[in-house]
């Protein structure tokens, strides 16, 4: 890799950080970059090497040749990026191809390319120290395209190396394609540009790392007719190849050989960076046959299901109380867990006996499923005490802990590390229940809105406010139709795309980002505000109910720039298992946080659900995914 890009490109220029003359490229590295820069601005900016297939088909010629690939061969292109590699070789007849790579866009990009051509290549996301593949499962491992070095230590490399080992088969190979870190540093282009196609240049800057273990790089992306659209750092350790031997050896491989050097021929004839002079490394993993484990006789998992309880008021309702709708949800949610192969999944929702009915399972079952998103006793401001209470009998349990839970239930808390975050939210004033007057310090329209509560308690087509008038009545409502006396906090109202995000096991390690969905209003009558609030999920008369969800339609700038954002959040919060995070857009297209939502709404025909759906999944399965989340959290075989 010799150039990057941004996933903040087309994002409004206020949330953009452009600096001008930098006397220290080093200080302005984030120590995380490699897991937000490869996007469709990388795509360009190194199109002339990673978008040229005669460069792809001769490296593709070259390695086969080094490792006497055989169709037959198991092989994992770890860090694949748009799989140009992996693709290549599932055209040449490799029937057994997978990539894994950290970037949401590269693995869409390389699933959609495989899809199109009718490729048998699977692709996922994931952390290359951390392979989510049992041992000996590979007879060959890639690291190609300079995609070695990115991480703040050695030591983070060196876990790299240590888990291909592990995932590869007794015998199995390694190839490593990486800059020549000696030629380079004596070598590198302190400052270059080049065009990138008509419309944009780059402008790159380098320098050594303070250690001189490292290569420092700056790009600076312009487009003609914008401005500048991207200004990012990065660095790359710099590997001669008496390091590269040491680094495989210590992770207990042996036969390292060196194959020659790699220097691609550029269409463009310009700075090609990090991919100037590579070296082909090979090393083999001469090692015994993992011990298989033996199955013990008994292998279903015996899951108890918490839920909310329907013997109890729960004011979150219409009427109070669970109706058919509710009983019907539930039942399809046992018939879904019904034909999970594997379980035995029994179920407790009667509050009164709730801790007796546990400690009388403690150690009896492998986990409990909580789905009890109502709250102890229905009372959603209780609903951190279900897993603090799985805590304190210690019952492994799913989804996220108290301390989670309470921070997200409260929204102006989220807005707040949201902002330290550098994530963009709306504007907002804060009114507390003592206020009577308060005034807004950004224009109308405004939505009104609970500070505390979930499921759209309290907001209404009347919580879009156009005037003062109309705010004082809507803040009056909450107060007293819905009898509600916390904060009331109350948000710029944004009239772009309502957007849902939802995210399926626990980053960094292993994760499914599910597709976005936007709600459309295009049923809705024109002078209703556009919002799906309690009307559309708990009142059928309403003209509300005709809302849909469709896959949200987005540029890629977008779409990336928000998940980059849920990622961060997911693991800031520490949130588990499974979530989702609620977006809107202003008129120009800039994404705006609204929500984080960790244990989310698990009905089958809920947001999580939907986007399931649309991402090939059946409900069984997105519920089976949540499971398999948790047991890889938790170490349950």
């Amino acid at each position: 890799m010799k150039n990057n890009g941004s996933p903040r490109k087309n994002i409004q220029r206020k949330y953009r950080r452009f600096l001008g003359p930098v006397t220290d490229l080093e200080e302005h590295v984030e120590p995380d970059w490699w897991s937000r820069i490869f996007n469709s601005l990388y795509l360009k900016t190194d199109a002339d090497v990673v978008d040229d297939i005669n460069i792809t088909r001769e490296e593709v010629d070259l390695f086969s040749r080094v490792l006497n690939l055989s169709p037959d061969d198991h092989i994992l292109d770890l860090c694949c990026g748009h799989g140009r590699h992996s693709l290549e070789l599932a055209r040449r007849g490799f029937r057994n191809v997978e990539g894994l790579d950290r970037s949401h866009y590269l693995i869409q990009k390389a699933k959609n390319q495989a899809k199109k051509e009718g490729l048998n290549v699977k692709f996922r996301e994931g952390d290359a120290r951390k392979l989510p593949y049992s041992p000996d499962t590979f007879d060959v491992v890639l690291i190609l395209g300079n995609s070695f070095g990115y991480f703040e230590t050695v030591e983070e490399d060196l876990k790299v190396l240590k888990e291909v080992f592990r995932v590869l088969k007794p015998w199995g190979k390694i190839l490593i394609d990486v800059a020549n870190g000696e030629y380079l540093k004596n070598n590198f282009q302190p400052r270059s540009w080049e065009w990138i196609d008509k419309k944009h240049f780059v402008c790159r800057e380098r320098s050594l790392s303070v250690d001189g273990k490292r290569l420092i790089s700056r790009e600076v992306i312009v487009n003609a007719e914008k401005g500048v659209i991207a200004d990012q750092f990065y660095a790359e350790r710099l590997y001669t190849h008496e390091e590269l031997e040491g680094l495989l050896k210590a992770a207990g491989f042996s036969d390292v050989k060196f194959h020659g050097e790699l220097s691609p021929t550029s269409q463009r004839n310009q700075d090609l960076g990090m991919m100037e002079r590579r070296i082909i490394v090979t090393a083999v993993a001469k090692k015994e046959w993992t011990p298989v484990r033996k199955k013990p006789e008994q292998t279903t998992k015996n899951v108890v299901v918490v839920l909310g309880d329907p013997r109890k008021p729960d004011h979150l309702k219409p009427n109070s109380i669970f109706d058919e709708d509710d009983f019907y949800t539930i039942d399809q949610m046992k018939a879904a867990l019904r034909s999970l192969k594997g379980y035995n999944f029994s179920y407790l929702d009667n509050h009164d006996t709730l801790i007796t009915d546990l400690m009388k399972l403690k150690g009896k079952i492998d986990y409990v499923f909580n789905l009890c998103d109502e709250g102890f006793n229905n009372d959603p401001r209780k609903e951190a005490h279900v897993p603090a209470l799985l805590e304190m009998l210690g019952i492994p349990y799913t989804g996220s802990g108290p301390q989670t839970l309470v921070l997200c239930y409260d929204k102006s808390l989220i807005r707040g590390i949201a902002r330290e975050m550098g994530i963009p939210v709306p504007r907002a004033v804060f009114i507390k229940p003592e206020d009577t007057t308060f005034e807004l310090p950004f224009p109308f329209p405004a939505i009104v809105k609970p500070n505390f509560g979930d499921s759209s308690f309290g907001i209404t087509q009347k919580s879009v406010v156009y005037t003062p008038e109309e705010l004082i009545n809507a803040v009056s409502e909450i107060r007293n139709k819905f009898g509600y006396d916390k904060p009331v906090l109350v948000e710029e109202f944004l009239t772009g795309k309502d957007l849902s995000v939802g995210i399926i096991g626990n980053p960094p390690d292993s994760y499914m980002v599910l597709p976005i969905i936007e709600e459309d209003y295009s049923a809705l009558p024109p002078e209703l505000p556009r919002i799906c609030g309690y009307e559309a999920k708990w009142l059928p008369d309403s003209p509300y109910w005709n809302i849909k969800s469709i896959p949200a339609d987005l540029p890629e700038e977008t779409e990336k720039f928000i998940i980059d954002c849920c990622l961060k959040l997911f693991e800031r919060l520490e949130c588990r298992d499974y979530c989702r995070f609620d977006w809107r857009l202003d008129a120009e297209g800039n994404p705006k946080l609204l929500e984080v939502n960790p244990n989310p709404g698990w009905c089958w025909d809920g947001h999580l659900a939907k986007m399931a759906k649309i991402a090939g999944m059946s409900y069984a399965e997105m519920l089976g995914a949540i499971l398999k989340a948790a047991e890889e959290r938790l170490n349950i075989r």
